[in-house]
C-alpha cells in the first residue's frame, strides 16, 4: 500500500525527528514531530514524496500549543496530519510561508489567535483582529490549572 510505503520511507529519513506515529486508517496518518524538523519534513514531504500543503490547524492545551499541519498526496487520496507541540511559555516554531504561500495567512492567524510566533514569516502582522482585541491578547488561549 502507498501508505505503507510512504510511512518507512519518512521514517528512515527523520527517525531521530519523530515523536510518535497515528494511523488512523489506511487513508489517513498523523505523525508527531519534534517542531524544529518542521522545515525539513515539509521540504521531504512536498519534494520528494509529493504531497501538498493543505492548511495547518491550532490549538491550546494542557501539553502546550499544537499544530496539526495537514498534507495530501492527491494520487492515492493519503491524508498525512504532521503535528508538532510547542512550549507553553514560548511558543515558536519555523514559518512555513517561505515554502507555500498558503500558509501565509494561517500562521497569521494562529499568530494572532494564540501568540504562536512563526520566525521568518515575511508578514506577521495583524490579519483580522485590527480594534477587535488589546494588544498581547490572544483570545483562543485557555487557563489550566
Amino acid at each position: 500500500m502507498d501508505s505503507e510505503l510512504t510511512i518507512e520511507k519518512f521514517k528512515e529519513e527523520f527517525k531521530s525527528d519523530i515523536l510518535e506515529i497515528r494511523v488512523k486508517n489506511q487513508k489517513r496518518m498523523i505523525i508527531t514531530v519534534n517542531p524544529d524538523s518542521i522545515v525539513n519534513v515539509a521540504e521531504y514531504l512536498y519534494r520528494i514524496a509529493g504531497f501538498r500543503f493543505i492548511i495547518a490547524s491550532a490549538l491550546h492545551t494542557k501539553r502546550g500549543f499544537e499544530i496539526h499541519y495537514h498534507f495530501s498526496k492527491d494520487i492515492s487520496g493519503l491524508i498525512l496530519n504532521v503535528h508538532v507541540v510547542l512550549d507553553r511559555s514560548n511558543p515558536q516554531i519555523a514559518s512555513l510561508s517561505n515554502m507555500f504561500n498558503a500558509s501565509n495567512w494561517i500562521e497569521r492567524e494562529m499568530h494572532e489567535l494564540l501568540g504562536i510566533n512563526f520566525l521568518n514569516h515575511p508578514n506577521q502582522e495583524k490579519l483580522i483582529s485590527e480594534g477587535n482585541w488589546a494588544e498581547g491578547v490572544y483570545p483562543l488561549r485557555k487557563e489550566f490549572k
